[in-house]
């Protein structure tokens, strides 16, 4: 390598610290970890630093400065024997190997507090450990550290101030405790530990009254506890009574009845600790009500009123009888209802409270009332007259039955036999009821007795035909009657309806029949009355089937056939209906003629038949339709020589149209639906015959005769045009035959006409313009006098130069020259 190479690469290598150095950043600083003596700061590494100092000087505080120096590989370093709960400034310095600060950083922070001292810790509640501890200055906390002796459990709890509460820690087991100081710095160190050991749990009672005065108290054997002491004091009293034992039960006799006492239990473990207490409350059985009375009470149900004396604790009281059957109340009586009839028996009495159930009361015995009847049954032996009997039963000494009727009288009877009479009548139900008497009194009542009297026949029937087949029977209501069944009989048939109202419709009936219709009442005990009578109603005529309309000769005639299923002397109608009439005919056979019908109409032909029960149901309708009527105007015009345009007025039923023009010499047709038809193949100077056949939808025709008509003359031929002299021009033209002719020059300037003599075939036209252009008509002239228009014209153009006469061709038109 040359000279000028080397110092071209010591300049690269000064660029390149160059920018290395305005690369580098500032060193940081942060608060590592403090606490009561100490703090420890993190930095960011310095290039170029061969070691770090860190200087903690004290904030409002004339104590001296602290410091400590790391190696340059170090970016973590603690500063000791800080004084507690003091604000510092930490200062960092990256210094090189001359002893040169590169660089530095600064921040405040506090140390911790100081450490507070345990002054005692105990244990009252088997999950809790309180401990009493020296407070230190300028801290905004403390926090209990618990820890057990097997390391399966620790906790830290935050308190204010002393004393503090360790919870939710396991019995008679022993915990390590330790306080910190906290203040926004951070902790302090914990203090020295202490050992305490939790009591034991309280045990669980149970408590149970076997007697009034007696109260049993069990529990399961509490872990590590040597002895249990248990307390009892009577609910409202001062005195108490506190019994030790080692055993896991106790029994506390000669205690009132019905009374609230408390017991709580407390056990102690090795040491001599005692440990949670339990309370429980337990209330004694109540004495044995005393003093019973019973009285029966005059109810339906038969019911029994027991009263006692109250005792002391009781809740409840119930009274029960020898039978089983009970009523409770809280009060000094209850009813025990229904009562078994006709039995001796006796009740007791016992009180109850939250403890159990006292010893029963002294029985006391009473005697119920008689049973009710079990059977009872009534016998009409004829009609009216009604005897009620019943079936004899013990310990009864009379009998008394009550015989209602459902319009409200009533009938009693009263015996000490085993049957009664009373009248009955036709359609009533009768409600018995029955009642026994001994010595204790009434029974309550039995079962109510229904008897049901065959209903009476109604007397008011009415019967209407409302419809052809179809009886309407009503009448009204008869007492006792649930059901009414009519019936219609004819000879071999039998109509029956059933329905609960007093009225029938007996529908599907023979038309023209007979019936004879009884409407017998029902009800479900009794069944239906058959001693009703019958009444007779005929049902209407039968519908005739009509076989045939036919169109006589006569477009305004109609002769209908039809079938005639009814007895003899039947009137039978014939009805067509149109739009806007109506005809009819009536007849006695089966057939009838319906006249005067218009042309071009349409109707609805129907039957009915009419006798004196009314009339029957109409035939099914047949359609008619009459011939269509003839156009009432028709006119015929010639449009060309050989073709004519006939119109005509529309004709009433008519659908399309025929019309003919007929001749000797030939003749046209044309069918169309519309009113007008353009013919052709018409010859002129003919005359023609006029006929029209209008035809409906169905395919009837009517034949239409009309005035005569006459085709136009035929045009002449062979029309030539020639020049005269004194500007004046001759028209030749050949005629078909004998026919006056009219001439026509339409020009541009002037136009001419020339009447040529009759029967002549040529006409000179006068002072004709040279020069012009002209259309020249050849028309033959009607026998009216009326012009043919239809005839065709020619054009030419006269010339103003050359005296020969011609006709040539020019620009499409004739030229004369």
């Amino acid at each position: 390598m040359g000279a000028t190479d080397f110092k071209v690469l010591q300049l690269l290598l000064l660029i390149s610290l160059s920018e290395i150095c305005g690369a580098q950043k500032d060193i940081t600083l942060s608060v590592f970890q403090v606490s009561t003596k100490s703090m420890t700061v993190r930095w960011s590494r310095y290039s170029g630093a061969s070691s770090y100092k860190i200087t903690a000087t004290p904030k409002n505080s004339p104590q001296p400065s602290a410091f400590a120096q790391f190696s340059g590989n170090s970016v973590m370093g603690s500063v000791n024997s800080l004084s507690a709960n003091t604000m510092y400034t930490m200062r960092v310095e990256a210094i090189d190997k001359a002893g040169i600060v590169l660089s530095s950083a600064e921040l405040d922070g506090s140390s911790s507090p100081e450490v507070p001292t345990i002054k005692q810790a105990y244990s009252k509640q088997s999950d809790s450990i309180t401990v009493e501890f020296s407070e230190v200055m300028g801290v905004s906390g403390y926090i209990l550290r618990a820890e057990s002796e097997v390391g399966d459990f620790l906790s830290e709890t935050a308190v204010t101030s002393s004393p503090g509460t360790v919870l939710q820690l396991q019995p008679y087991t022993d915990y390590t405790l330790s306080v910190m100081s906290v203040n926004s710095a951070g902790r302090s160190q914990p203090s020295a530990p202490v050992q305490i050991r939790t009591v034991v749990e309280a045990p669980q009672l149970n408590s149970t009254s076997p007697r009034n005065d007696t109260i049993l108290v069990t529990w399961s054997p509490v872990n590590h506890a040597v002895l249990y002491t248990l307390c009892i004091i009577k609910e409202g009293s001062n005195s108490r009574l506190k019994l030790n034992t080692s055993d896991p039960f106790m029994t506390f006799d000669d205690l009132e009845p019905g009374t609230i006492y408390c017991i709580k239990g407390t056990a102690w473990d090795l040491d001599g600790r005692p440990g949670d207490d339990l309370t429980v409350c337990q209330i004694t059985r109540p004495l044995s009500p005393g003093t019973i009375q019973v009285f029966l009470t005059q109810t339906r149900s038969g019911g029994l009123a027991v009263y006692w004396q109250m005792v002391h604790g009781a809740d409840v009281y119930l009274a029960k009888t020898s039978t089983g059957q009970n009523c409770s109340a809280s009060g000094r009586f209850c009813m025990i209802s229904p009562l078994s009839c006709g039995q001796n028996h006796s009740v007791t009495v016992t009180a109850e409270n939250r403890a159990g159930t006292s010893n029963p009361s002294d029985p006391e015995e009473f005697i119920t009332f008689p049973c009710p009847l079990e059977q009872v049954w009534v016998d009409e032996h004829q009609a009216g007259s009604c005897w009620v009997s019943w079936t004899k039963m013990p310990l009864v000494e009379y009998y008394i039955a009550f015989v209602k009727r459902d319009d409200g009288s009533e009938e009693r009877c009263n015996t000490t036999d085993t049957t009664c009479h009373f009248y009955c009548m036709c359609g009533y139900t009768y409600l018995i009821t029955m009642f026994t008497y001994n010595q204790a009194g009434s029974s309550p009542p039995g079962d109510v007795f229904n008897y049901t009297t065959i209903p009476c026949c109604p007397e008011d029937v009415t019967i209407a035909l409302v419809s052809t087949e179809t009886l309407e029977i009503m009448w009204s209501s008869v007492r006792g009657a649930e059901l009414y069944e009519t019936t219609a009989e004819e000879i071999d048939d039998v109509i029956h309806c059933k329905d609960t109202a007093p009225v029938c419709a007996l529908s599907n009936l023979r038309c023209n029949t007979q019936y004879s219709v009884v409407v017998r009442p029902c009800s479900e005990i009794r069944g239906c009355n058959r001693t009703c009578k019958p009444h007779t109603h005929e049902t209407a005529p039968c519908s005739p089937e009509i076989l045939s309309v036919s169109q006589t000769n006569s477009s305004s005639s109609v002769s209908v056939l039809y079938t005639a299923p009814n007895t003899p002397n039947t009137t039978y109608t014939v009805t067509a209906v149109g739009l806007t009439d109506t005809h009819t005919c009536q007849s006695l056979s089966t057939s009838c003629q319906l006249t005067q019908l218009p042309c071009g109409a349409t109707y609805d032909v129907t039957a009915y038949a009419r006798t004196a029960v009314g009339p029957s149901l109409s035939s099914y309708s047949v359609p008619l339709e009459t011939g269509p009527c003839c156009p009432h105007t028709l006119t015929v015009d010639q449009v060309t020589q050989a073709m004519t345009n006939v119109t005509w007025s529309p004709a009433t039923g008519a659908r399309s149209y025929v019309t003919a023009l007929t001749s000797s010499r030939g003749h046209a047709k044309c069918h169309t639906m519309d009113t007008h038809c353009l013919m052709g193949c018409i010859t002129c100077g003919t005359n023609y015959s006029v006929s029209l056949e209008a035809i409906s939808r169905t395919g009837h025709k009517a034949e239409c005769r009309y005035h005569g008509f006459s085709s136009s003359a035929c045009c002449p031929s062979s029309v030539k045009l020639y020049r005269m002299a004194n500007k004046s021009l001759r028209v030749y033209w050949h005629s078909s035959g004998p026919q006056n002719h009219t001439v026509d020059l339409i020009g541009t300037g002037t136009n001419h006409t020339c009447i040529p003599p009759p029967l002549s075939s040529s006409c000179d036209v006068a002072e004709v313009m040279c020069g012009d252009v002209y259309t020249m008509v050849v028309a033959p002239v009607n026998q009216d006098g009326s012009k043919v228009t239809f005839c065709p014209g020619r054009i030419y153009s006269v010339s103003c130069s050359g005296s020969n006469v011609g006709v040539v061709i020019y620009r499409g038109k004739r030229s004369v020259d």
